[in-house]
């Protein structure tokens, strides 16, 4: 059955969420407009309703789109492309947000609560601020849309869209009405907390900023040039805040989940979020330094302006396919592309517009700013974190640069140079530098005003306390790169010099230490990060001697471990010689516990396996022999590796490999041990293909009795005995079988470790026989119970060979990488003391305002 009543209602809040963002803008826009108070106090009511009724439409799309998800509804598109029966209900929520129209429908969420939120607390602004917020919402509306005008006009993409629109499928063409029974589901590698709580943060972020942004235009339309700048301080903070987090998150996801050794690779969409939260720190910079500087004044409105308009970039050039393959984050172009093209366009037409009609009008700075003053410490940071984002924001372009260019028949091929480490991370280390530098100096500069005499004399002590630790540890850990060394040593120096600030400010007034606070986070994320990046180092080396197949590139065969089932390595870690075990793949239960994998049997349903024997899960749970257990995800297998110290003292990753047909192959997912001063990150790199039939030989075969020893695979076996059986996994038995099980011991290398049993089933059925095998792919064995001669008390034993299972792992060494996540709570801690300082002032601000 088809649920249309559902989709209907979905889209018909779609349409009324646009209607009343329209409506909205135009109250609120006459509000600001007439000169009549009274009129004006009418046309308020009305916006301020049509906002509330645009809230609660976007709470009625979400709702039903989030309806149609958890219901598996799948005759509609986007929870067929999205969702899935087995999807955990956490995971439905990401789900939610996967596709494009979700992410839409996110966005306007936000931006509906922060509306609300301003209606309610700045009256004041309301008129003005709002109509800027109404008219955003109303082109975030009509994404969502799906409308079609004119027989060929599509505005927006609807998530309320049936299979049947949806797809040119022949099936669909002659059953209009069939409905999948399962969904395709979220991709595995979202399967991930991070992805539950990364996107609302990251969203959140991008919707703050659009109220500093409302702010300026207000100001700017209502000829209010220095007034917009008090309470859109707080917002930005929290923006900065708040987008900050949202981008780490990111980060950290991507450290967890992808196995390219870090938290960062400069692929354009993130490189298209980080360019605007570089802006966006300067632009909070130049607000707090404003107080009765016009310079500071003009520089504040063209960075909040910039900052939004490079949301909507970043907006376009993830969703509008433009990126093609330079990027594994963009979304692919549901046909939006020209409506965020003209989202954008507008939006900077617009405030480029309201600039220039109001540029004579706009306050005039005609004092030149002093090199001991702190307006021009806080210019020059703005300045370095302007180009620190210009420099990334320029190769990131050049696919828009070329689309550009082929419309005007040119072609430029402009390309990124293919090491981002050239492109990106050494032009951005040196920008890192200066703004370590400009951290610490500019507070000495905000606090204090200083002549050129008094400057030497309180800057040079913390100078030579950052030169005497940074000499120190560079001696200890015996840095060579200069670059790096320079980075440490401004890195220290912002430490050093905020503390003293801090310090300082805390025995007065410990609400005035937000800055401070934050700059020290920000100067060790930069130590975290040098260490971390600059000094990982690879330390699963081959030391064996030998190539592990000509096949391989260098580097697997260098810097990697070849791991055998059951066998031991040694692998170097910090000085210590490390033993490692591979003990073979594990699948993940419902409950969180991993079980071996090599002790169950499949069955028809992917999610539900059954144990061939009695298995430990990592839980201590007991399953026994034929029990079911139900999967968290059968894309993901994990591989335990035991790791032994000298001391014995022990522990276990699970690095995992996951079945993605998105990503079109076996995609590795790391396992970190983590310590207090480094990581140890870890991820597998090759292994037998799990696709591949196995090449088994010949067989080799003995009349053995119960009790004999024989050699399988170099293992040594033991014949342990037969007895009549009832059940077999995987087999459905029938009243008249005859099973008998034999119980095959074999012993690993290891002494310590348990033996392995192998039970192969010689089976009987309507007098014919049926022998099924037992394998154990760890050892490379597959023993068969052949024939039985109870008359001379003995059986024949079948054995097969194999390449034992194995796997490749490559381990590196992450130094520090916990200084980095450390200095983001940090910063998060400043952030948070800078944005309560300056609402409080806002709100004795707007009191004083209010009552007079």
């Amino acid at each position: 059955m088809i649920h249309l009543g559902i989709g209907n209602a979905g889209h018909a809040f779609a349409v009324l969420a646009f209607i009343s963002a329209l409506l909205s803008a135009v109250y609120f826009m006459v509000a600001t407009q007439t000169k009549d108070l009274e009129k004006e106090r009418v046309w308020k009511r009305y916006g301020r309703i049509a906002f509330w009724v645009h809230a609660g439409s976007v709470i009625g799309v979400v709702v039903t789109l989030f309806v149609i998800i958890a219901n598996h509804y799948f005759e509609y598109h986007y929870a067929w492309s999205h969702a899935s029966t087995t999807l955990p209900s956490e995971y439905q929520i990401s789900a939610f947000w996967e596709g494009q129209e979700g992410s839409f429908l996110l966005w306007m969420f936000w931006h509906a609560v922060l509306g609300i939120i301003l209606i309610r607390i700045n009256r004041l602004w309301e008129s003005s601020v709002m109509t800027v917020f109404s008219l955003v919402q109303a082109f975030l509306s009509s994404m969502i849309l799906g409308v079609v005008f004119f027989g060929s006009f599509k505005l927006g993409s609807s998530p309320f869209i049936l299979l049947r629109d949806a797809l040119d499928i022949p099936m669909l063409k002659i059953n209009p009405d069939f409905v999948p029974e399962e969904g395709n589901g979220l991709n595995p590698l979202l399967q991930n907390y991070w992805m539950v709580i990364h996107p609302p943060t990251l969203f959140l972020g991008f919707a703050t900023t659009l109220v500093p942004f409302a702010y300026v235009i207000a100001g700017l339309w209502t000829k209010r040039y220095k007034e917009w700048i008090r309470p859109a301080l707080p917002w930005a903070l929290f923006s900065v805040a708040v987008l900050g987090v949202g981008i780490l998150m990111g980060g950290y996801w991507a450290y967890e989940t992808l196995n390219f050794g870090g938290y960062w690779n400069w692929d354009p969409v993130e490189n298209a979020v980080y360019v605007p939260w570089l802006v966006l720190v300067a632009a909070i910079h130049v607000m707090i330094a404003f107080k009765k500087n016009d310079t500071a004044l003009r520089a504040s409105i063209f960075l909040n302006i910039a900052v939004f308009v490079l949301i909507l970039y970043s907006t376009f050039l993830t969703r509008s396919g433009i990126l093609g393959d330079a990027s594994v984050h963009s979304f692919t172009d549901l046909g939006l592309s020209g409506q965020l093209l003209a989202y954008l366009i507008f939006f900077t037409l617009i405030s480029v517009g309201l600039i220039i009609w109001r540029w004579k009008t706009l306050p005039k700075s005609t004092e030149e700013t002093s090199a001991y003053s702190r307006e021009f410490w806080i210019f020059l940071g703005a300045t370095v974190l302007c180009l620190m984002g210009l420099q990334v924001l320029i190769p990131t372009s050049y696919p828009v640069f070329n689309s550009i260019g082929l419309w005007f028949n040119q072609v430029l091929d402009l390309a990124a140079n293919a090491d981002s480490n050239v492109q990106y991370s050494q032009p951005q280390l040196w920008f890192a530098v200066g703004i370590a530098i400009l951290s610490g100096t500019g507070q000495f500069f905000w606090w204090k005003k200083m002549d050129r005499k008094e400057a030497g004399k309180t800057i040079l002590p913390p100078v030579m306390i950052a030169l005497l630790l940074s000499a120190l540890i560079i001696l200890v850990n015996k840095m060579r790169d200069l670059s790096f060394m320079v980075l440490l040593t401004t890195a220290v120096y912002s430490i050093v010099a905020n503390s003293i600030i801090m310090v300082k400010v805390l025995r007065s007034s410990p609400r005035l230490s937000g800055g401070a606070v934050a700059h020290i986070g920000i100067a060790m994320m930069l130590i975290g990060m040098l260490w971390s990046a600059g000094y990982s180092k690879i330390v699963s080396k081959n030391n064996s001697g030998l190539l592990y197949s000509r096949e391989f590139s260098d580097r697997m065969n260098n810097d990697n471990i070849l791991l055998f089932q059951n066998e031991t390595n040694d692998m170097l870690v910090s000085g210590e010689n490390l033993q490692l075990s591979y003990l073979g793949p594990r699948v993940k239960l419902t409950d969180g516990s991993l079980v071996d994998k090599q002790k169950l049997s499949t069955t028809r349903d992917p999610f539900l396996l059954v144990a061939r024997e009695e298995v430990t899960t990592t839980k201590e749970d007991v399953v026994a022999k034929g029990d079911t257990v139900l999967l968290e995800n059968p894309e993901n297998t994990y591989h335990e590796v035991l790791y032994t110290k000298p001391n014995g003292r022990q522990f276990l990753l699970y690095p995992r490999l996951q079945i993605n047909e998105t990503m079109g192959s076996l995609v590795p997912s790391p396992d970190v041990k983590r310590v207090w001063d480094r990581d140890l990150y870890t991820h597998i790199t090759n292994m037998p293909d799990p696709e591949a039939e196995k090449e088994w030989s010949e067989t080799d075969s003995a009349w053995l009795a119960i009790g004999s020893q024989f050699f399988v695979n170099d293992y040594v076996a033991v014949f342990r005995g037969m007895q009549q059986v009832s059940e077999i996994p995987g087999v459905r038995m029938r009243p008249d079988d005859l099973a008998i099980q034999a119980e095959i011991e074999v012993f690993g290398d290891d002494p310590n470790a348990p033996s392995n049993k192998l039970r192969p089933v010689y089976l009987i059925r309507d007098s014919r026989v049926r022998m099924i095998p037992d394998i154990n792919e760890g050892l490379g064995v597959k023993v068969s119970l052949m024939a039985i001669d109870p008359e001379q008390g003995r059986s024949l034993i079948g054995s097969n060979t194999t390449q034992k299972n194995w796997i490749i792992l490559e381990a590196q060494e992450k130094p520090l990488i916990n200084v980095l996540w450390l200095g983001t709570l940090v910063l998060v801690i400043g952030m948070g003391i800078a944005v309560f300082r300056r609402y409080t002032e806002f709100q004795k601000m707007r009191d004083k305002a209010q009552e007079a």
